[in-house]
């Protein structure tokens, strides 16, 4: 399988699912701006021109996160990544997935897209602090929710801690202060030290 990623991007999810599966793998930086990456133009590899990309073994081109990480999880039965089919706790890991999609993630995306989205320094501000104030609602709940467990669903890790992870760390790029919510800041730092989280990362040189 092959992942087209852009380094801390939101392919970093299934990077790192992939990493905890001990998989074999490849990955391909894309440049987002220019739509290209070393196998050519990215735009024929992914209609939608985002990433992430996975091509699979079967040469089928699979996109969105949640998605991709899922398909990962339930390409390794034997894992703990993504609870059994016909439990409550996989229901309950696909909603946290839904959730930092839609709630999470999008709400994180237009932070770095302000200079695009707006021309003026007053409207960059009004977005800026709009987006804030939506993502503290968001993050507040995830803290609650979360409390003193390790992880989303208790004390097992899971795809859903990778992909709320991969949102979390793009705290410090858009000035939201995660370290707000201790809990969530020590729920950073335990995921990222987990030896398949630092190989991810590493190999997307973000350490």
């Amino acid at each position: 399988m092959k992942l087209f990623y852009k380094a801390g991007a939101s392919a970093l999810a299934p990077h790192i699912v992939m990493s905890e599966l001990n998989m074999v793998y490849e990955i391909e930086a894309v440049d987002l701006q220019t739509k290209k990456c070393a196998t050519g133009d990215f735009w024929k590899i992914n209609p939608k021109g985002s990433i992430p990309a996975l091509i699979m073994d079967n040469g089928e081109v699979l996109t969105e996160s949640a998605v991709i990480c899922q398909f990962l999880a339930d390409e390794a039965l034997e894992s703990n990544l993504l609870p059994k089919f016909g439990t409550i706790g996989r229901i309950r890991c696909l909603e946290w997935m839904n959730f930092i999609a839609t709630e999470i993630h999008k709400n994180f995306t237009p932070l770095f897209s302000l200079e695009r989205m707006m021309k003026n320094a007053e409207g960059k501000a009004e977005l800026k602090n709009f987006t804030h104030e939506v993502l503290k609602a968001k993050l507040t709940f995830v803290s609650e929710k979360l409390g003193v467990q390790d992880y989303l669903l208790g004390t097992e890790f899971t795809i859903a801690d990778a992909y709320l992870f991969n949102c979390l760390v793009w705290g410090k790029f858009v000035g939201v202060d995660i370290g707000d919510w201790p809990n969530l800041g020590a729920y950073i730092k335990r995921i990222g030290q987990r030896p398949a989280v630092i190989k991810a990362m590493k190999e997307e040189g973000l350490l």
